[in-house]
């Protein structure tokens, strides 16, 4: 199998790993409406903030989508990573040029999207999916670098985006007017996508039986193309006549035709009832001819197609945009909001978290919103925007918009989706200190998640208001920290003693204790406990 190869990927390969810990802190001023509906916005740099939220959100994600930079030469390129390595210190901290295909320039954005895609697979589900908008100057480089990272049996398909509806007017050759939006699964075999909703199907059903179901006759005989018996000997068969006799298919030429499906089919269309016999005149003949009835679906869907020409383009999202900001001078190439309501029909689950760590203008927020509005659904969404003037004053405002209503230059009144999120920023310091040490200003709630993430490798989802912080297949897991005990002994109740294993909250299995140190000797194994002292355990 094909591998991709550049400068410095030996030294990005792990560098997911180097990036520090850091604790989301709320900004309350920036929040709306319901901030404890699930829905967060994270304005940082993308990488650490991914790795801030693994420890809570690690394996729930049912749909990540991203649009990030194309890689197409434009100067100020926010993403430089500052891994230590000479070479790639030596030209990521350069200016990206605007001038020529060179080598180092995609070398530059392999290295920015890779510890990215390592840590976004692991906040997918095992049944979830990423969508990854893209153009051609990276989109071979991505589908080698997507298939390294998730595999390339995982491999969905590239969508094609229809993106422009307008002539170019610069007289130019060749315009390109689409853009791929890749698609991989955490595992292809465990994920269910819907197909379109097509309710102009029932307009095929043109008949309706005494029960009130529509439905069709479709003639058994095959025609058209490849419709004779040389074409598919197998197919030439009788079947039994109402009258006893047996009928071949024949065409009204008298040439020996052949049916539309094999002996299988009939034979069960014959055990439900839905082999319809007709008599009709052939050659003033009364012969009889089999239909096959089909009934109109309940809920009538066609395959979704791979190119997506029927959805709004680059022009009408920035109509959206001029809409709630007053003005289109915002982003180049902004998404429409159906492309990504197409991408939360497709996954199929009214209760999915969705991840963005590109955010941008919101599109995404914006469409889970209004999709749930549509649907009753109960999604949530993860907003990551790097730069704060884009955070604070776009992604957030459109969504704060979206979920209280806007009017437009026009003066429409725009209703609100009734919804909202929790604003959070990075913390400037990461969660240990520069000597190992956890941070004396960390709470209890804060370090249960990294302990849970750090002994299950799963987003915790509990209420961090114990010491027994949850129980992971069969075994509890526990943490003594920042007087989580009341002071009930040495160190706060921070140290496992005799006196404080009796305190905590009982389980007849398997335990693992988190905490400063173990005083309890021997004792710790007989009573079943796998000790792990704090911070030193939590590499993770």
């Amino acid at each position: 199998m094909p591998t991709l190869n550049w400068i410095g990927k030996d030294a990005v390969v792990k560098h997911h790993k180097d990036v520090p810990f850091r604790l989301l802190e709320p900004v309350d001023e920036l929040s709306c409406g319901d901030k404890d509906n699930g829905n967060l916005i994270v304005q940082g740099d993308n990488l650490h903030a991914l790795k801030a939220l693994l420890p809570r959100y690690a394996g729930k994600v049912k749909c990540i989508y991203i649009d990030p930079p194309y890689n197409t030469g434009n100067k100020d390129w926010a993403y430089n990573d500052n891994v230590n390595s000479p070479e790639i210190r030596r030209w990521l901290g350069e200016t990206v040029g605007k001038e020529g295909e060179t080598l180092d320039r995609h070398d530059r954005w392999l290295c920015m999207m890779y510890p990215r895609l390592v840590l976004l697979k692991q906040f997918l589900k095992d049944d979830g999916v990423i969508f990854i908008s893209i153009d051609d100057n990276e989109a071979a480089t991505l589908r080698l670098l997507m298939d390294e990272i998730f595999g390339g049996k995982n491999f969905i398909t590239s969508f094609i985006w229809k993106k422009v509806d307008s002539p170019n007017d610069n007289k130019v050759a060749l315009t390109p007017d689409h853009e791929l939006i890749l698609s991989y699964a955490k595992c292809k075999e465990l994920i269910s996508l819907a197909p379109m909703s097509a309710p102009g199907i029932i307009d095929a059903y043109g008949k309706t039986d005494e029960n009130g179901r529509k439905f069709r006759d479709r003639l058994l005989k095959k025609n058209g193309r490849n419709s004779l018996r040389k074409d598919r000997p197998t197919m030439f068969f009788p079947i039994l006549a109402p009258d006893g006799t047996d009928v071949y298919p024949i065409h009204e030429n008298g040439e020996e035709a052949c049916w539309s499906m094999g002996k299988t089919g009939i034979a069960k269309h014959k055990k439900q009832d839905t082999l319809i016999w007709k008599k009709r005149l052939r050659q003033d003949k009364s012969v009889w001819e089999p239909y096959t009835r089909e009934f109109a679906p309940n809920e009538p869907a066609r395959p979704y197609p791979s190119i997506w020409a029927d959805l709004p383009t680059m022009r009408q999202a920035k109509a959206m945009l001029r809409d709630i900001f007053g003005t289109t001078d915002l982003f180049d190439t902004p998404k429409p909001i159906e492309l990504i309501e197409r991408i939360l029909n497709i996954i199929n689950d009214p209760d999915a978290l969705i991840l963005d760590s590109f955010a941008g203008s919101g599109t995404t927020g914006h469409a889970v919103m209004r999709q749930n509005l549509s649907d009753a659904g109960n999604r949530r969404f993860i907003m990551v925007e790097m730069s704060r003037e884009i955070a604070d004053n776009i992604t957030r405002v459109r969504l704060e918009k979206a979920a209280f209503g806007y009017t437009t230059p026009k003066g429409d009144v725009i209703d609100g989706l009734d919804s909202g999120f929790q604003f959070c920023r990075l913390s400037q310091e990461p969660l240990f200190d520069a000597d190992g040490q956890i941070r004396t200003d960390v709470r209890f709630a804060q370090l249960a998640e990294f302990v849970w993430f750090a002994e299950t490798g799963t987003g915790y989802t509990g209420s961090a208001d114990s010491s027994l912080i949850g129980i992971h297949e069969g075994r509890a897991i526990y943490l003594l920290y920042n007087g989580i005990l009341k002071d009930l002994s040495v160190g706060g109740g921070n140290v496992l003693t005799g006196t404080v294993f009796h305190a905590l909250p009982t389980f007849d299995g398997p335990k693992v204790i988190y905490a400063a140190a173990n005083r309890m000797g021997s004792r710790a194994a007989r009573e079943n406990i796998t000790f792990k002292q704090t911070p030193y355990a939590l590499d993770v």
